[in-house]
């Protein structure tokens, strides 16, 4: 004997009957209720939502008449009489479906409006039901327009399609649009459970879970795969079966990978993505049940609670306690980004153990420090490698702020690490810029300015957490160093930068009295550091320890200033820039031309009577065609209104208006930057943020 499918055995043969789109059936009910009818309706939607499911209700609701035959136009078809039988049986005259993608065409269009013109034979309206419309040519929707305008009264059309965007905007306006949305997966597996029940099928949960995932909204598809899953597993639905028959990944193995990743465990997680390739599971959906994992992690770790009412989440709950939440959204985005990579891998699985390995790789920071924290005290200098030798620190000690003054003095001369190993560099001397006196302090003691420590790369400890030696009083013997000069102690001072900063050049100008030193512990030295700041500055520059520079070249560093450059003046360059600035205005410059005159230099200017020579030293020797000379003597001529002429000559040009023009925009530029660097808020808020700076090419000048 033979088996009618689920889809179509359960096919609603009443508005009542429908699941999952609500709001279609209560307009569609209303409309009927109240005998206000549309000539054309439009069903969209992802397939297996309903579109000819609610053209077929709505054609016998149009033509019902009822068990007696008296019945009129109803929102509740009866389903008794025969206009009702024969919609379902496929036998009703007057209810044409038509399948656009195979009848595509103006003919068959032309045909069937043809039989518009006849009432109907047995019932009340005709209903010409067109599916996947969107497939119609151009000339087939032209054809239908002015039908589809302006129909008989007897005459209703129903249009279908899964594409609204092909549809031509002049069928969409004659029509009424409704959107049939995708079943939500918890209504789709209730109603498999009532067709299950009734077709008296045993059935797991845990599966009926899986095969509403699997259909992605659409109940024909769900049932569809009920149907092979009662096949494959033999008129039982294990969940274990139609996990094997949809190739879905087992929860336990979504637990091994995810246990891996949490612990860091290399070789588990690899071996776990073996076994799947070995089962034969696909890396797509590997994927995709990651994902949903991670989703219901997240979900858990916001609101714990669902674990007790939804049991979907609760297995995932301890796992949600061990991961933290940004590695889950980190491993969720990665996940889905991993899924369109699979394609361009060189096959399913390498692809998906490449995305795992990426989960290892690519940590948040936090963990990265809670993995490995930074040691301190004795650890941190002998995991810095060999130290710089620090040079003694004269200091001269005020009474009352002796410790103070040894304080900063530790502060300044710390033991710094090489960041890379480089045979015996001199060492180098920099004297730091004393600190303004300040007017409560009246003193003859000196303390030392705090230094700014230099940046430090991830895996070298940072100076403040080592040991921070006293710095030792020099002998005698050793004579007083100089004190620099104005000048020289307002230099800025450049800060070495770790080579994964040379892509932002970065600009300190700030004094050394404006600097703070970070220093994060020991608490008690808290104080005395800010008592250092307080302190009275030095008579004496203080020499700053000994730093190695780095073996390859960086990048502008802070503290650098824009470099003006010095053009040599001429007033013979001052004529030709203000001839050149004169056709400018004029407009008689354009392209080569124009580069011609900026990049030249007049070298000798000739007049006699009317007429003059211009001789000009051009150093590109493109410039010196002849047709840009020829432009450049035409544009001269109509300035001068003289007979003008131009020689070129070839030689290095040193005032050019372009030059000039550089220096110009140099100058703005430094005026621009100092400006910046004297303003007293922005001192102060690189006072009080050590680690602010002012960032080389974001000041640029009005």
């Amino acid at each position: 004997m033979t088996s009618t499918v689920l889809a179509r055995k359960y096919r609603p043969l009443s508005f009542e009957a429908m699941v999952g789109q609500g709001h279609v059936v209560q307009a569609l009910a209303n409309a009927l209720t109240q005998q206000r009818l549309h000539h054309a309706y439009l069903f969209t939607g992802t397939r297996g939502v309903g579109k000819t499911t609610v053209s077929r209700i709505l054609a016998k609701s149009l033509n019902c008449t009822g068990p007696d035959g008296q019945g009129g136009i109803t929102a509740t078809p009866c389903g008794q009489c025969q206009p009702c039988r024969d919609i379902d049986s496929g036998r009703f005259v007057d209810y044409v479906e038509m399948d656009a993608a195979s009848n595509r065409g103006v003919e068959e269009i032309s045909q069937l409006l043809d039989q518009a013109v006849y009432k109907p034979v047995v019932g009340r309206f005709k209903v010409y039901m067109i599916d996947e419309v969107h497939m119609l040519s151009n000339t087939a929707f032209n054809a239908m327009l002015k039908t589809l305008e302006e129909p008989p009264d007897y005459l209703k059309f129903v249009l279908a399609t899964t594409d609204p965007q092909k549809v031509p905007v002049t069928v969409l306006s004659r029509c009424l649009q409704f959107n049939l949305r995708p079943m939500a997966m918890q209504t789709v597996q209730e109603h498999l459970e009532q067709v299950l029940t009734q077709e008296a099928v045993p059935f797991e949960p845990g599966a009926l879970h899986l095969l509403a995932r699997a259909a992605r909204g659409s109940m024909r598809d769900g049932l569809s795969l009920t149907d092979q899953a009662i096949a494959y597993g033999a008129g039982r639905l294990d969940e274990a079966v139609v996990r094997q028959m949809l190739g879905s990944v087992d929860r336990q193995h979504l637990f091994t990978i995810l246990d891996a990743v949490v612990d860091g465990d290399g070789p588990a997680l690899i071996d776990a993505a073996d076994n799947l390739r070995r089962l034969g599971l696909s890396a797509q959906g590997t994927l995709d049940d990651l994902a949903a994992a991670l989703q219901n992690i997240a979900v858990l770790q916001t609101v714990p609670g669902l674990a007790d009412s939804d049991p979907d989440k609760a297995p995932w709950l301890p796992l949600s306690r061990r991961l933290a939440p940004d590695e889950c959204q980190l491993f969720y985005s990665l996940a889905l980004h991993g899924r369109a990579e699979l394609a361009l891998a060189p096959d399913d699985h390498a692809g998906l153990l490449m995305v795992l390995l990426r989960w290892l790789a690519f940590k948040p920071a936090g963990d990265r420090e809670r993995d490995h924290p930074k040691a301190e005290g004795p650890v941190a200098a002998k995991l810095a490698g060999p130290s710089v030798p620090v040079q003694p620190v004269a200091v001269r000690e005020a009474p009352g702020v002796a410790v103070s003054a040894q304080a900063a003095v530790a502060t300044v001369a710390p033991t710094v690490p090489a960041v890379r190993s480089s045979p015996q560099q001199p060492p180098v001397q920099a004297a730091v810029a004393p600190a303004p006196r300040p007017a409560q302090a009246p003193t003859s003691a000196p303390a030392p300015a705090a230094a700014p420590r230099a940046p430090t790369p991830d895996g070298v400890t940072s100076p403040d957490r080592a040991t921070v030696p006293r710095a030792a009083t020099p002998p005698p013997s050793s004579p007083p160093a100089p004190a620099p000069a104005p000048a020289a102690a307002q230099a800025p001072r450049q800060e070495q930068v770790p080579p994964w900063d040379d892509d932002i050049p970065v600009v300190d100008d700030e004094p050394s009295y404006m600097r703070e030193v970070p220093f994060e512990h020991p608490a008690e030295s808290r104080p005395i550091a800010a008592a250092a700041r307080q302190a009275p500055p030095a008579r004496q520059p203080v020499l700053a320890p000994e730093v190695p520079e780095p073996a390859m070249a960086a990048a502008p560093q802070a503290g650098q200033r824009t470099v003006v450059p010095v053009v040599p003046t001429t007033p013979l360059g001052d004529r030709w820039a203000d001839l050149v600035a004169r056709m400018q205005q004029d407009g008689l410059l354009a392209a080569l031309v124009r580069e011609l005159a900026m990049q030249a230099e007049c070298v000798d200017v000739q007049e006699s009577g009317g007429a003059s020579v211009w001789r000009l030293r051009v150093e590109r020797e493109t410039l010196r065609g002849d047709t840009q000379r020829e432009r450049l003597t035409a544009a001269v001529r109509k300035v001068l209104g003289d007979e003008a002429n131009i020689e070129l000559e070839a030689g290095v040009a040193k005032d050019t208006p372009a030059l000039r023009e550089q220096a110009a925009r140099a100058g703005r530029q430094a005026a621009a930057e100092h400006l910046i660097q004297q303003d007293p808020l922005v001192n102060t808020l690189l006072a009080q943020y050590p680690g602010a700076r002012i960032v080389s090419g974001s000041i640029a000048p009005l």
